[in-house]
């Protein structure tokens, strides 16, 4: 049996927030999120999800726009 106390590993942070619809890449800058410190895995409060696909989906004018290299892995 083991009797180690598991430490807490999240911590808050702003993310960046990055997906691909339809070709297009979207970028969502200072996202809040816990991120596992050990894994940097992130995990987002219900609100902040539905204010990300709000975002999203009602297809806001962007405050900048980058270009992005692509290459294939070969």
């Amino acid at each position: 049996m083991n009797n180690d106390i598991l430490q807490e590993t999240m911590v808050e942070q702003k993310v960046t927030y990055t997906l691909e619809i339809h070709g297009k890449f979207i970028i969502i800058e200072n996202v809040p999120a816990r991120v596992c410190l050990e894994t940097g895995e992130r995990f987002f409060l219900p609100e902040t999800v539905e204010q990300l696909q709000k975002m999203i989906w009602e297809d806001r004018k962007p405050i900048r726009v980058i270009e992005t290299p692509v290459f294939e892995f070969a």
